[in-house]
């Protein structure tokens, strides 16, 4: 469970219960600043040219809260009993104790205020979503183009006249010679028959007949055994017949492989060489359950390989998996590409984009996709108030749909023209907080819907899979050192380890672990196989996710505290969460540019369960552990 870390109580904090995610020191900062300009700087008083009935409105109480525990609310200044931090200015309340706040999910600025909190808005609108999906594949073979070159009869390979991988060869090339016992007595059978049927031509006809038909007999059986007509007639022709008959293939390609060495005996139909035809090449991609909405097949792609840079090869979709893997959660796409020079090769990483909805129509509501903020399951926007007399936001939950590049298709909550904020919104939901409004913050906790009992898990349990959390965070540590190479060898490793653990325990228990390992291991193999270490930080996004389920579900399994940390400016400040065992932050998606960018959320102490996850109603950690920092 979430434990806070040791931090400066007074007697009035005994016994407190905090409800409520902490803010950041470095949102507090901001809202402090432009609070300031609310309450500091501009007088209450009406300024030159106001209505005068505003001075006999009832005199004004001041509030005063801690900007790192907004539930503190006191009538006078102080410090807080929580933290010891110096309280600011909240909102100001009548004499009759109501708030100046029309509505608890609406939030006024003064003009001042909104320029200092950089509050920016853009109208909701009708477009044609269209979202850029970015995905790893390898250059693969296509099957329909891959054939074997074989034996018509068994016998001795004595010449190999293509040794080695890789080489093109053309159709009707003489590949290896053979040995054949079969062929050798025919070809000596057809010699027979040829000089019998010479001379029994010049006699009766009815002998003459016999040696034709004997003859043509002999000719069937040779090329039923593979003997081409050209070489039966050189036999005839010559008189001699050859020990070693040549092996043809049948088609050109490259060879992938040999199967035979010389001096191998081999029986009829025994592969010999794989050959492909590399004409056209398919490009294998694994694409996660929430990019299949996005794909169809004969959708266009664009490929491209670190061997040709530069070079842009475009490909269509061929085919999309029915079944999602079990382990890794992605279906196979498969990806056809003509490859007539060649460049594309088998075994290649590639990087697929695939430009989704280009060839859709429909438009649909979309907000930009720096509007919502996202607590749990719940997706939220500030809205601005039209016709306000001051800067007027009102919260507003929204439904949206998967993101579609710069945009998030509106499916709930807007309508067309609307405005919302799309800068300044988490300033906004601080100020809203700290006046004791129904800020994101504050929502109520969706997640508790599906609650329920706790798995009974024991010590031989948790003892079992603790080397897939070591391993997660070896890889957070490689992160944060920026070291592209171990990192995802140490989440290469996990994927592995995930895979190989068979804890004990009831088949609940066991079951469960089966459905958190299968995610686990296939998101860690995913961002093993990236390439850059963007792309990786990217993907260990994804790992944290499924390594806070594991916690949740199970427990800490080690033997040391384990902290959940949150960087709010991870990914374009959308904010990404992460696990690690420092006491001193050590942030995986920034690494030595920020390394300490973020905050602590809380603890998992060890044998406990994560109880409560980021955006939940819990207590927030105190000052000295949750502050933003950089």
């Amino acid at each position: 469970m979430y434990r806070d870390a040791p931090a400066r109580r007074g007697p009035a904090a005994l016994g407190l219960r905090i409800a409520g995610s902490s803010v950041s020191l470095l949102t507090a900062l901001a809202v402090g600043l432009f609070l300031g300009s609310r309450f500091g700087a501009e007088p209450l008083a009406p300024a030159a040219g106001e209505h005068a009935d505003h001075v006999t409105e009832p005199a004004a109480q001041q509030v005063w809260t801690c900007s790192m525990h907004p539930q503190i609310r006191m009538n006078e200044p102080g410090s807080c009993p929580i933290c010891g931090m110096e309280l600011i200015p909240a909102t100001m309340k009548a004499s009759d104790g109501s708030d100046h706040v029309e509505h608890r999910g609406q939030v006024s600025l003064s003009p001042r205020a909104r320029a200092l909190a950089q509050v920016e808005t853009e109208p909701v609108t009708r477009t044609e979503p269209r979202a850029e999906i970015r995905l790893l594949g390898r250059v693969d073979h296509d099957e329909s183009r891959l054939r074997t070159i074989t034996p018509w009869t068994g016998g001795r390979i004595d010449r190999l006249l293509v040794r080695t991988t890789g080489t093109r060869i053309a159709k009707n090339r003489v590949v290896a010679k053979l040995y054949s016992p079969e062929i050798y007595t025919a070809t000596r059978e057809l010699v027979l028959a040829a000089s019998q049927a010479k001379k029994l031509s010049k006699g009766l006809h009815g002998a003459a007949g016999l040696g034709a038909s004997t003859l043509e007999a002999t000719r069937t059986r040779l090329r039923l055994l593979g003997v081409s007509d050209k070489v039966i007639e050189s036999i005839e022709r010559t008189g001699e017949a050859p020990k070693h008959v040549d092996i043809h293939a049948p088609f050109g390609g490259t060879v992938l492989e040999r199967h035979v060495e010389e001096g191998q005996y081999v029986t009829p139909g025994a592969p010999l060489y794989s050959v492909a035809d590399l004409s056209e090449v398919w490009v294998q991609i694994d694409a996660y359950e929430s990019d299949l909405a996005h794909l169809h097949v004969g959708q266009e792609v664009e490929l491209t390989v670190e061997a040709v840079p530069g070079q842009v090869f475009v490909g269509k979709v061929g085919f999309i998996d029915p079944v999602v893997d079990k382990r890794s959660r992605t279906a196979r796409v498969r990806v056809e590409v003509k490859n007539r020079d060649g460049q594309l090769r088998p075994g290649m990483f590639a990087s697929a984009v695939i430009h989704a909805g280009a060839e859709k129509s429909k438009s649909q509501l979309v907000v930009a996709s720096t509007a919502p903020m996202f607590t749990g399951r719940r997706s939220v926007v500030y809205v601005e108030v039209p016709d306000a007399e001051r800067p007027t936001y009102e919260l507003r939950e929204v439904r949206l749909g998967p993101k579609a590049g710069p945009v998030y298709p509106v499916l709930a909550g807007l309508n067309e023209g609307e405005r919302v904020v799309t800068r300044g919104t988490f300033l906004l939901d601080a100020d809203l907080q700290l006046s004791g409004g129904r800020s994101m913050m504050t929502l109520g906790d969706d997640r508790a819907d599906d609650e329920r009992p706790a798995l009974a898990v024991t010590p031989a349990f948790l003892e079992t899979i603790a080397p897939a959390v070591l391993a997660y965070l070896e890889g957070q540590e490689r992160l944060a050192a920026d070291d592209l190479t171990d990192a995802r060898s140490s989440l290469e490793g996990l994927a592995a380890v995930v895979n190989e653990l068979d804890p004990p325990g009831a088949r609940t228990v066991r079951e469960a672990w089966q459905k958190t390992a299968s995610e686990l291991g296939g998101h860690a193999r995913h961002a093993a196989q990236a390439e850059t270490i963007a792309e990786v930080r990217s993907a260990f996004e994804h790992v944290s996710v499924q390594l806070e389920r594991l916690l949740e579900e199970f427990g800490n399994p080690i033997e040391d505290p384990l902290r959940v940390a949150y960087c709010p400016m991870a990914f374009d400040s959308r904010g990404a969460r992460w696990v690690q065992r420092d006491e001193v932050l050590r942030n995986p998606y920034y690494g030595a540019a920020m390394l300490r960018c973020g905050e602590f959320r809380g603890t998992v102490l060890p044998r406990e369960r994560l109880t409560v996850r980021v955006g939940d109603s819990a207590p927030p950690p105190p000052a000295a552990a949750a502050g933003h920092h950089h």
